[in-house]
């Protein structure tokens, strides 16, 4: 494994828990390097830490480790587990987090069973700091998963609606929504490709109609919204220096339907 560790988690930094796993990590692996990826998932929200948590994995070293604590059900027995996907290892609850991981890559998954590697004292509601963390220096000081578990391939699986599709358009829907308020759909660039070829889509999105897509919300006018092609390749609509959430009244799971124009 690398030296690099990862946190995601919806702790935010008010508070002192992300400190706290940083120093638990420390202890066992001193030369490790951290990167804060996210504190500000929604609280509980196990399918933003999901979202985010693909789209910034892979772009680190192979052999870096991501641990992911977002976990409404901390203390009941869902299972803690170790994901091996791409030469990547995630840590965290067996609780959907990992589902747009194992639902597109191979993997080979772990159900952290050996206390040896955890913390001696631990709380029923802070496993991020008592078994994730230390479960993720190990990892990072090289040990391997299947030394701190067993393999496991029942795993809790979250889906998101898939697209519908016909000789008329897509009907998607939000399913994230990203702190400068853009509406990120399901709708990918490859399915609006071989959907729509060369011609235009007209979308709608709340109570607004949006006559074409452009490269980026840089291309309208200001306070007009826009769709485009997301850096994550997905469908999204972003008001260019605004709000797209608070200025259409759009929340997550909102539909948003492409016209095929004639």
């Amino acid at each position: 494994m690398g030296n690099i560790i990862t946190l995601t988690t919806d702790f935010g930094t008010q508070d002192h828990y992300v400190s706290v796993m940083k120093a638990v990590m420390l202890g066992i692996a001193p030369d490790v390097r951290f990167i804060d990826i996210s504190h500000h998932i929604p609280a509980q929200d196990i399918m933003a830490g999901a979202w985010v948590t693909r789209n910034a994995a892979f772009e680190f070293p192979k052999g870096s480790v991501h641990l992911v604590v977002v976990d409404p059900g901390v203390g009941t027995d869902r299972n803690a587990m170790v994901l091996q996907v791409e030469g990547q290892y995630f840590v965290g609850p067996d609780n959907g987090i990992f589902s747009l991981l194992y639902n597109e890559f191979k993997f080979k998954a772990y159900k952290l069973t050996k206390e040896k590697f955890w913390r001696k004292d631990r709380s029923r509601t802070f496993h991020g700091r008592d078994i994730f963390a230390p479960v993720a220096a190990h990892l990072a000081n090289g040990i391997s998963p299947k030394d701190m578990g067993s393999p496991i391939k029942d795993l809790v699986n979250y889906h998101w609606a898939v697209p519908i599709g016909d000789k008329d358009g897509l009907q998607g829907w939000v399913i994230h929504i990203d702190r400068f308020g853009n509406l990120i759909t399901n709708i990918s660039e490859q399915l609006l490709e071989d959907t729509a070829g060369r011609r235009k889509v007209r979308v709608y999105v709340g109570n607004t109609i949006i006559d074409h897509m452009v490269n980026t919300f840089g291309d309208v006018e200001p306070g007009e919204p826009a769709a485009f092609i997301g850096s994550s390749g997905y469908l999204e609509v972003g008001i260019n220096k605004g709000n797209a959430a608070e200025m259409l009244g759009v929340d997550k799971g909102a539909q948003i339907s492409l016209v095929l124009q004639k």
